[in-house]
């Protein structure tokens, strides 16, 4: 969606175990999670990147998944 708004910046921010403070949230036009668990920064920085990754190529019409 922010692609075809025609957004040229993106910001993310990985938060610690218990989360941002409120008033972060509260600016944030999309708040993501990847579950309940809570994740190394550095596994969440590679997990981010293989979706991002993929949901690009889907967009772009190449294939990402195995037929």
């Amino acid at each position: 969606q922010l692609r075809d708004a025609g957004r040229k910046a993106l910001a993310l921010a990985i938060g610690g175990a218990d989360g941002h403070d409120p008033s972060l949230r509260a600016q944030a036009e999309l708040v993501m999670s990847f579950g309940a668990l809570t994740w190394p920064h550095q596994l969440v920085r590679v997990m981010l990147a293989e979706q991002l990754y993929r949901v690009s190529t889907i967009l772009s019409g190449h294939p990402y998944h195995r037929t």
